[in-house]
């Protein structure tokens, strides 16, 4: 008995400084959460921007109309792209901790021998998974229909982590906020798709009055959309070392304020 109690006692941290177990088990729920569902997570986004693509290329119609260089059908290809990763991204945290909330199964991860940051970066981590998926499908298929193709793998990787890094925790925060789909549909519906929109997916921000502009070129998502469209086109509205440095710390501070909140226990403890 005695060496029972020497052995598991309340509150003590068995494991070394990270729970590799533990947080590959919960990645790993998390990617075969969306991978099961596949039809809706990964393919319907891609469906979607096959379909604006169709859209707008019939409504150009044959005009051969250029945008920072190169074709508009061209341009706006990696801009649909990126745009369903940043949606994606912030759906799938989101969506993890409000089913988690309102089926109550939120308290086995409360529960788990799993500390605040190893659970934030297991969940934040499955939405780069999925935002990565997306991304690899999209271009494939958009690469038979169009002449698009990866100019530099580096800034495709860089961009294309930040972005879903950073819309994974700001969705992680925001399925730790609401407590009901409707009010995440809200969030949804009126900040983060308008923001994916009008962040140049479908535009250079040339085109914008100069005081748009300079309110664009603080709005993460110009950066997201910008910086992962030179990784195509090699030529961008913006700046790419701000770019990467300004998602960076952004990433950073986002994650910080989901490990905080979720630290916290933030609606999830009473």
């Amino acid at each position: 008995m005695v060496e029972l109690q020497n052995k598991y006692k309340i509150g003590v941290r068995r494991f070394h400084l990270i729970n590799w177990i533990g947080v590959y088990s919960l990645y790993k729920k998390e990617v075969l959460r969306f991978l099961i569902v596949s039809g809706q997570t990964l393919f319907g986004p891609i469906v979607t921007a096959v379909l604006f693509l169709t859209v707008i290329s019939l409504a150009v119609g044959e005009e051969k109309s250029n945008v920072l260089g190169v074709p508009f059908l061209e341009f706006l290809a990696s801009g649909l792209i990126v745009m369903q990763v940043i949606q994606q991204s912030f759906a799938h945290s989101s969506s993890s901790l409000l089913m988690g909330k309102m089926m109550g199964t939120i308290v086995d991860t409360i529960g788990s021998p799993l500390s605040a940051a190893e659970v934030t970066l297991s969940i934040v981590f499955a939405s780069v998974t999925r935002g990565i998926l997306i991304a690899i499908i999209s271009t494939i298929i958009f690469s038979i229909f169009i002449d698009i193709k990866i100019t530099s793998y580096l800034f495709f990787v860089i961009y294309l982590f930040l972005g879903s890094f950073l819309l994974g925790s700001a969705g992680f925060i925001a399925g730790l906020a609401v407590d009901k789909f409707d009010e995440m549909a809200t969030v949804t519906n009126f900040i983060v798709v308008p923001l994916s929109f009008l962040s140049g997916t479908f535009y250079s921000i040339t085109k914008l009055p100069e005081f748009l502009q300079v309110i664009s070129y603080y709005n993460p998502f110009f950066h997201i959309i910008d910086g992962f469209r030179f990784a195509f086109i090699g030529n961008m509205d913006g700046s790419l070392k701000f770019g990467v440095i300004y998602l960076l710390i952004l990433s950073l501070l986002m994650w910080l304020a989901s490990y905080y909140l979720y630290k916290k226990g933030y609606k999830i403890k009473s």
